[in-house]
């Protein structure tokens, strides 16, 4: 056959030859999505993108990675982010979804780190996830960054080599709104809550009425609702709500929770009776501006949001993210943000450690503990749970329309040391303790 090779020693050896180049291939190449980007760094990062969470929370939050991993890669960010990428490697990232619950996001968090390879994980919302994510977290060896779930639960039962949060606590957010609420009404005789029956509802819920019955201790608890977490009616918890007719009411309902309660207990007439605390109503002040009663408290869960502090890096952000998405970034944008800037930070420290060399996971977590770095919400202290929880200070303020547009009115900010407790001390000892802070 003219197409047949020939059998000669010297046509063995070429085929031979040809074998072994592609056996060498085959060794050579790529096996894994890290390793198919060469000099990447591979990200993972995990919000809700369906559900009802999703457009309050996880899309805002998607947002904000897509604008800080393009600023990065192209080098855009101002000081001291200007240097591109992670530790010099470009930033692949990687998204995944957080409905579904606690069990498959633990599924989804082994596909990253098993399958798709990344070399971290930014991500979570729910409190329920974080708990279940952070021991397979421990058990991967995974860097694992908390972006924005608050339990108090993470740290405080717990201690964690891989696992970081780079937000503060619910306990900020409950012992802030105390102050507050004392500080607007001094003369406060009677409160009410509803928050969600897990344990970021609880916890808040705790922390609140624990820091309020400190300031103000003969004050009356006229209710205390959990209502089961995504219910998406309230209409007998806001019937109880009217009978009782308290004063303020606490509630620290996120997402689509926090936006249904808002509409229909306005419909109803509900927050112009009682005045209304929501610890995470930021997210809601544009989506409903028009729903939202004036002079209701909403909380950004730090000074996030419009309660962030003029910086260059904060105007960088606010500009980009509205060019962009054509609407202001509300607080799950900054936490977002934070985290991919505390990464960086860390591993570019760790690299300069290393001699400009890629940095290993235990120089990251080394260089990452105790670490203070600048977010668009201001500076950050990984000063509490050994070095892998952040503490800031918080603000809070009552809604209101300037000339049409949604903002805020008397505003008041709480240093860290007012809302969170020292070093080494549980919140509820601290709060319970008279919550006494250093001068």
């Amino acid at each position: 056959m003219k197409n047949q090779l020939p059998n000669t020693p010297k046509a063995r050896k070429g085929i031979w030859v040809l074998v072994l180049i592609g056996l060498a291939a085959l060794v050579l190449a790529p096996v894994s999505p890290a390793q198919a980007a060469a000099g990447s760094f591979r990200l993972g990062l995990v919000t809700f993108l369906s559900g009802p969470a999703a457009g309050p929370f996880g899309v805002p939050a998607k947002n904000a990675a897509e604008i800080i991993v393009e600023g990065l890669n192209n080098g855009t960010l101002p000081a001291p982010y200007a240097t591109k990428g992670i530790a010099g490697m470009k930033i692949d990232p990687v998204y995944a979804d957080e409905a579904g619950g606690t069990t498959r996001q633990v599924s989804e968090f082994r596909d990253l780190v098993q399958r798709q390879k990344v070399n971290a994980v930014i991500g979570y919302i729910s409190s329920g996830d974080i708990l279940a994510i952070a021991p397979v977290a421990e058990e991967l060896k995974t860097i694992t960054v908390a972006f924005d779930t608050g339990t108090t639960r993470l740290f405080e039962e717990h201690s964690y080599k891989y696992v970081f949060r780079t937000r503060p606590t619910a306990t900020m957010d409950g012992v802030g709104a105390a102050r507050y609420l004392v500080a607007i009404k001094p003369d406060l005789k009677s409160v009410a809550g509803i928050n969600q029956n897990y344990s970021w509802g609880q916890d808040s819920w705790r922390d609140f009425i624990a820091a309020l019955k400190v300031l103000k201790p003969n004050v009356e608890v006229k209710a205390a609702l959990f209502p089961k977490i995504f219910a998406g009616q309230y209409g007998s918890e806001i019937s109880v709500l009217l009978l009782k007719h308290p004063q303020a009411i606490h509630c620290s309902f996120w997402g689509g929770d926090m936006e249904s309660l808002l509409l229909q207990g306005a419909a109803r007439g509900l927050f112009k009776k009682s005045l209304g605390i929501f610890t995470c109503g930021e997210t809601a002040m544009y989506r409903l501006a028009k729903q939202i009663p004036e002079g209701t408290v909403l909380g950004a869960r730090g000074p996030f949001g419009v309660y962030a502090p003029k910086s260059t890096l904060n105007t960088w952000f606010r500009t980009t993210y509205i060019k962009r998405f054509k609407t202001p970034p509300t607080y799950p944008a900054y936490v977002m943000a934070q985290a991919i800037l505390g990464l960086k930070t860390a591993a570019d420290k760790a690299a300069a450690a290393n001699k400009g060399k890629k940095p290993t996971t235990k120089q990251i977590i080394a260089a990452f503990e105790h670490l203070k770095f600048e977010g668009p919400g201001g500076m950050v202290d990984m000063a509490r749970g050994h070095g892998h929880q952040a503490v800031m200070g918080t603000a809070y303020g009552e809604f209101t329309m300037k000339n049409g547009k949604p903002g805020v009115k008397n505003v008041k900010r709480f240093a860290e040391d007012l809302v969170n407790p020292p070093v080494g001390m549980t919140a509820m000892a601290w709060i319970k303790g008279g919550m006494k802070v250093k001068k």
